[in-house]
């Protein structure tokens, strides 16, 4: 059994290890800082079930990297549970702590200036899930799905990695708005740390958030797609995303009709609360799977056409081997077309 101290001494020494490579370079690449988290994450903290010794561990590392960066970050932990389906169909409540990671950055308003004091409380969120699959049935484990072994790169040390790199160079640009980068546990036992999230925000923050950002699954999937919520703040910010694209020669696409679907339970807790959100993720659209759910055509190395919550498939060395160059090219191209957009929205002073 796992004490805190232990775990502390551990996040230690890994963190440690990944520092010093971030700082080698003054000004790296757009998505070259998200592929090194992307790597790590995925190498020292596989199985990051919520509630699990390599969640709390990876909870407390991206904690620790958004306080590196100067960020007002913590810890939120919870109690909760999910229903588990034996082979006989009998089910059973499973209860667990889990942990997410938010870090803040609050702008403060000029003094002498009434336009600031009305804006001081609106933020933009911008949020990726970090745990991987909890097998849920007999049957997931007789399919392998989850477990210790799964690394979760695309699912979802991708989202991860960019949310970190995107941190990191907002960090010290003046904004008008207030950011908040927020690491959810739980995601993939039902939206569980969404729902959390939700019930912790006070109804003026919820009425004071602009816009939530999504980034989840970027990896396998054929192309970019930015999707967004009905509300007004949320389409503005899918068409500035997908002019940057164009902009920067970059394959990106979008969904007219509005997406439910298991696989983004997430986003539509958002957009049930009113929020507005746009997400970003990687699928394809145009196989005739209306939900996105399935990312790519299926193959001979993907045979359902994903890679979600299979440990054979979601692993660095099977996506680097069977889509070589892809995480670097996907980081990159989103990081590319992110910063600048959310430096628009958070109205970063020129």
């Amino acid at each position: 059994m796992f004490s805190r101290r232990c775990l502390k001494w551990a996040l230690f020494t890994l963190c440690f290890s990944s520092i010093l490579p971030l700082h080698a370079a003054p000004n790296p690449a757009p998505g070259h800082i998200a592929e090194q988290q992307i790597r790590h994450i995925s190498t020292y903290f596989p199985g990051r079930m919520a509630g699990s010794p390599a969640e709390l561990l990876a909870a407390d590392y991206i904690n620790h990297r958004f306080q590196q960066m100067g960020y007002q970050s913590n810890l939120r932990g919870f109690n909760t549970r999910y229903l588990y389906t034996s082979k006989n169909g009998k089910q059973s409540w499973r209860t667990l702590s889990a942990t997410s990671a938010i870090a803040a950055r609050n702008v403060l308003p000029e003094k002498n200036n009434a336009a600031s004091n009305a804006d001081e409380q609106k933020q933009i969120i911008v949020m990726a899930h970090f745990d991987t699959y909890t097998p849920q049935s007999d049957s997931d484990l007789d399919k392998n799905l989850g477990g210790l072994t799964l690394q979760g790169v695309d699912d979802n040390a991708a989202g991860v990695g960019v949310m970190l790199e995107l941190a990191e160079r907002l960090k010290d640009i003046p904004l008008r708005y207030d950011l908040r980068f927020v690491a959810l546990s739980a995601e993939e036992i039902g939206a569980q740390g969404t729902e959390n999230y939700l019930q912790r925000m006070s109804k003026s923050e919820k009425a004071n958030t602009l816009l939530v950002i999504n980034l989840d699954r970027l990896i396998t999937g054929d192309r970019l797609y930015f999707n967004a919520s009905h509300q007004p703040t949320a389409i503005t910010a899918q068409e500035q995303a997908l002019t940057l694209a164009r902009h920067y020669g970059i394959t990106a696409s979008t969904v007219k009709n509005k997406v439910i679907a298991p696989c983004r339970a997430e986003k539509n807790a958002f957009d049930a609360a009113g929020i507005a959100v746009l997400s970003v993720e990687a699928s394809n659209y145009r196989l005739g799977n209306k939900d996105g759910c399935q990312q790519r055509a299926i193959s001979k190395h993907f045979p359902q056409g994903i890679t979600r919550h299979q440990n054979q498939l979601d692993n660095l060395n099977y996506l680097d081997k069977f889509l070589p160059g892809r995480i670097t090219k996907r980081t990159h191209d989103t990081v590319q077309i992110m910063l600048p957009l959310i430096q628009e929205l958070a109205g970063a002073k020129k």
